[in-house]
């Protein structure tokens, strides 16, 4: 990837600065087209990450910041064979594949027993060591107080 598409690029703001996050509607298209919907809402805008497990990967996109919670919209599942690496960007869910809503979560490494399972919809291109520095939460539960929240979530098209 050498030229950013800015339409399916992203633009994650977290307190220690940008993460670019390079949208892959070749996998899932309804998926990054409701993201790019709700980024430009501004619905991620000040959402806390609500399950962050060190070594695993950090999850948010819940408004009531439960786990619980969504944009109220869900989604049929896109499941491809792309592996869940370090910087994957996908789709929370329920016990139904196709419940996935608002709430994603971006892989800290390797957690490859995910793949087929879940809705890859992007990748971190830069800005990793912003992720890796979310606070992280209970080893088990990935619950916390005063979990860090996301600043911004633009689709960079639109961002300044």
């Amino acid at each position: 990837m050498s030229e950013l598409d800015l339409e399916n690029t992203l633009y994650l703001e977290l307190k220690g600065g940008r993460v670019t996050i390079a949208l892959r509607p070749d996998l899932s298209p309804n998926h990054v087209a409701r993201i790019k919907e709700l980024a430009r809402e501004g619905f991620y805008d000040g959402i806390v990450f609500h399950r962050v497990i060190d070594g695993f990967m950090a999850q948010t996109g819940d408004p009531t910041g439960t786990g619980s919670g969504g944009s109220g919209k869900k989604l049929k599942a896109e499941f491809s064979k792309e592996p869940h690496v370090e910087g994957v960007c996908s789709m929370a869910r329920a016990q139904s594949p196709d419940s996935a809503d608002s709430q994603f979560f971006i892989c800290f490494g390797d957690a490859r027993f995910l793949d087929g399972q879940y809705t890859v919809w992007g990748k971190v291109v830069s800005g990793m060591e912003h992720v890796h520095a979310i606070k992280k939460g209970d080893p088990r539960s990935g619950s916390m107080a005063d979990p860090d929240k996301i600043v911004s979530l633009k689709v960079a098209a639109d961002a300044a």
